[in-house]
């Protein structure tokens, strides 16, 4: 049987790692609601503003617009308040491995989009926005939030930090 002071700081530790865990959720859940109110309000705007907008009869290229602004958002927002300890691998590739994920993130996205407006032949307000900014940003962003911690925002490893060969940012 474990001693009560083994059990004690397993206990410890996996509740330090879920609350962790936890708190970086809750900050890319906030950064993402900032972003996502980018992404649907440009891209109703280029949609519908006015009743015809400047897009109005491009649904992709307008997604494409607002989801790229979006990424902006997202990027400054994720680097600077939700993964700022993580570690940083240069930003030019992290930058880079940033918006080659947001891509597949978009492309799931204008998936959803183009089979609800193209495919099935909803083309309202409603049913874009649903299959766009409701399924398709819903699946986008679990897909971004596992791809950001393994690949883009990575965690220093202990022994690193424990041998002196890197400091947490």
């Amino acid at each position: 049987m474990a001693s009560p002071n083994l059990v004690s700081r397993a206990r410890t530790a996996i509740g330090e790692r879920v609350g962790h865990l936890l708190h970086e959720v809750a900050k890319f859940g906030v950064v993402g609601l900032i972003a996502f109110t980018v992404d649907v309000g440009t891209f109703n705007v280029l949609r519908f503003h006015g009743g015809t907008g400047l897009l109005y009869e491009k649904p992709i290229t307008a997604k494409v617009v607002s989801t790229v602004l979006a990424t902006i958002v997202a990027y400054v927002g994720n680097r600077f308040w939700t993964f700022r300890h993580r570690d940083r691998v240069g930003y030019a590739r992290e930058y880079l491995l940033f918006f080659l994920l947001n891509a597949v993130g978009l492309a799931i996205a204008v998936g959803c989009l183009a089979i609800s407006h193209y495919g099935f032949n909803l083309r309202g307000p409603i049913a874009d926005n649903v299959s766009a900014n409701g399924f398709g940003l819903v699946l986008g962003t679990l897909f971004r939030f596992w791809a950001y911690r393994r690949w883009v925002f990575r965690e220093i490893p202990d022994d690193e930090i424990s041998a002196g060969l890197r400091q947490p940012v």
